[in-house]
């Protein structure tokens, strides 16, 4: 297989504590959101915490990424491109971005993602951007490994970011305008209600109702830990896990188990690829394990093409771990059969005949029985209700897992080797890190014989990193005699190497570039619909400039009557089987089918089966 560029685990950002911690974990690069403008209004950080971001990730050479990638008013252009700047002048990395006005501003030479909130999935999308200065686009998390082949075969140049892991948007990125139509919080301004969250009635064309209170565009989370092989091989760059909204705990969990997963990838012979993007290596306190942070139930998502399983109509809420099945049961209290170990303070879960989920807290365990209390509404009460046996048992919360990540869970260090030596007048200490970068401090001291030998010590004192990024992985001691070398002396040698190799990797660390652009460059279409997501002066000049003279208005902008509000690959007519074109049965029922929501609004179902497209359509 053809050798690739060096691979980057990309790991999400709430704050200025998961960046820091997501990087100790074996992160590459994590992106985060600024105060404003950003996909998660709820997860803005200051400018000042982002800085400090910058400062501990750039120490391993791991990048900052700022999310940037909301849709724009006029009167936000301004603000928008001052907030660039600093971003810029704090040393971020890149910025990811989905309203086009941004490449109409005065910008810094920072580097451009595209988001995936531009839907991003064919060919002459990725070109179209790359032509217009975008070093990285984030594909759609619809598309399949050859669909994703292809791009990298078409466009080898643009590096490919692919999400990995972690909460799936039933509609494409971009495309969804539920949230804005039913309580006007707009997906594409960062305020996304979770419309696909809800429980709906599915209902064909005669009103008979054909499935009640499912969660029916509520989509399992996405796990691709044994497709990173696969990804690495089509083209994929950049292996992104989504959570800017997750804590501290799910981000050290996630990060460390695709961390270890791509060492061990790229501890493998034949060229797959030549290693990670940053420097170090991280020690764990803890076996990394995703089935134990939060999740609905995983799935690879469309990667190998149009599979079952790909949907959930049960919960949106967090099942975690299987733990195996009910056993017998009493007041309060039942047994499970599956091998695995319950502790005092466990959550756990099932659903009853009627596809209910219900949550516990496992008060004691004691000779197998889990002696359960049941939250509602904040009160902690004992139940007596009956669980059938061989009901499935999940474990969404560890209590003792949750203890050890609660604590210092990781040590990541940059490998460096040490080498003592004597020199005319005194002594020195030459550092040199797994990235090549070289550091020497010396010091003027009398060559005294010694009267004990000094290796030893030389060696322990010179090892001792423990309050650095660094760690030692040999120490040599080259003298021409056995000189008498006293302790502190060592430890000045030490800090002033140490201070100079930060140094020395700051200087020679690279600051990605922006692409070159052509202003020349065609838009793939000469019409935008309200799918383009035009809500400025800024992009639509920008649009009309790449060969587009008709630009509709954004849908917050102008909200269009009758308009598909939602597109989607997965779909519901497949999801009951009744897809003729993928071996299912054709359904009893008539369409158009709707989905009704609680409070009885309804929403029509379209299946474009030439695409495999199935869009929902607002009243």
């Amino acid at each position: 297989m053809k050798e690739i560029a060096r691979v980057e685990l990309l790991a999400p950002a709430r704050n200025l504590e998961c960046g820091r911690e997501a990087i100790k974990h074996g992160a590459d690069a994590v992106y985060i959101g600024a105060a404003r403008f950003g996909a998660r209004a709820a997860a803005g950080n200051s400018l000042e915490d982002i800085a400090e971001l910058v400062r501990f990730a750039h120490l391993y050479y791991a990048r900052v990424y700022v999310t940037v990638n909301t849709i724009l008013k006029d009167s936000e252009l301004a603000d928008t491109e001052a907030l660039i700047w600093d971003l810029y002048r704090a040393g971020v990395d890149a910025i990811l971005v989905q309203d086009m006005a941004v490449l109409r501003m005065n910008l810094p030479p920072i580097a451009l993602h595209a988001s995936t909130q531009m839907d991003v999935r064919s060919v002459e999308k990725v070109r179209f951007l790359a032509s217009c200065g975008f070093s990285r686009v984030v594909l759609a998390r619809e598309l399949s490994l050859d669909e994703i082949r292809a791009i990298h075969e078409a466009c080898p140049d643009v590096e490919l970011e692919c999400f990995v892991h972690g909460a799936l948007c039933v509609s494409y990125s971009g495309q969804c305008y539920a949230s804005e139509y039913c309580f006007s919080r707009s997906a594409n301004r960062g305020e996304c209600a979770q419309f696909c969250r809800l429980p709906f009635d599915l209902v064909d064309v005669d009103g008979k109702t054909i499935l009640s209170g499912k969660h029916l565009l509520s989509l399992k989370d996405m796990n691709r830990l044994d497709s990173l092989e696969e990804l690495i091989g089509a083209g994929v760059v950049s292996l992104k896990i989504e959570g800017r909204l997750k804590d501290v705990s799910y981000v050290k969990n996630v990060v460390a188990a695709y961390s270890c997963r791509l060492k061990e990838i790229c501890a493998k012979n034949g060229g797959l690829c030549v290693g990670r993007s940053s420097s170090g290596h991280s020690e764990y306190t803890f076996t990394p394990d995703v089935q134990k942070s939060f999740n609905r139930g995983f799935t690879d998502y469309f990667l190998h093409g149009r599979t079952s399983g790909i949907h959930s109509f049960d919960t949106p809420k967090s099942l975690g771990e299987p733990m195996g099945k009910s056993g017998r049961s009493g007041p309060g209290w039942l047994t499970v059969d599956g091998g695995k170990e319950f502790h005092n303070g466990d959550g756990i879960c099932f659903f009853d005949r009627n596809g209910e989920l219900h949550g516990y807290r496992v008060n004691r365990v004691e000779h197998g029985r889990l002696f359960l209390f049941e939250e509602k509404d904040g009160v902690s009460e004992m139940k007596g209700r009956f669980i059938p046996e061989w009901t499935p048992v999940y474990r969404n919360y560890d209590h003792e897992f949750e203890k050890l990540l609660s604590k210092e869970s990781a040590d990541r260090r940059i490998s460096v080797s040490v080498r003592f030596k004597d020199t005319e007048d005194g002594f020195a200490v030459v550092m040199e890190d797994e990235d090549g970068n070289m550091a020497e401090s010396s010091v003027s001291f009398e060559h005294q014989p010694a009267k004990n030998p000094q290796t030893a010590n030389i060696q322990a004192q010179l090892s001792k990193l423990g309050t650095s990024v660094f760690a030692a992985s040999e120490v040599s001691v080259q003298m021409s005699a056995d000189w008498f070398v006293p302790s502190s002396l060592l430890s000045e040698l030490r800090r002033m190497a140490v201070d100079t190799l930060i140094s020395k990797r700051d200087e020679y660390r690279p600051r990605p570039e922006r692409g070159p652009a052509m202003p020349d460059a065609k838009y793939p279409s000469e019409r935008l619909s309200y799918l383009g997501n035009v809500m400025n002066a800024g992009a639509r000049s920008f649009y009309h400039d790449h060969g587009v003279p008709e630009v509709a208005d954004a849908y917050e902008k102008q909200h269009v009557k009758g308009a598909d509000i939602m597109f989607c690959r997965h779909c519901i007519r497949f999801a009951m089987g009744w897809c003729v074109r993928n071996g299912g049965t054709p359904s009893p029922y008539r369409e158009p089918y709707s989905l009704r929501s609680s409070d009885g609004r309804q929403f029509i179902l379209h299946f474009d089966c030439t695409h495999c497209i199935m869009t929902v359509k607002a009243e």
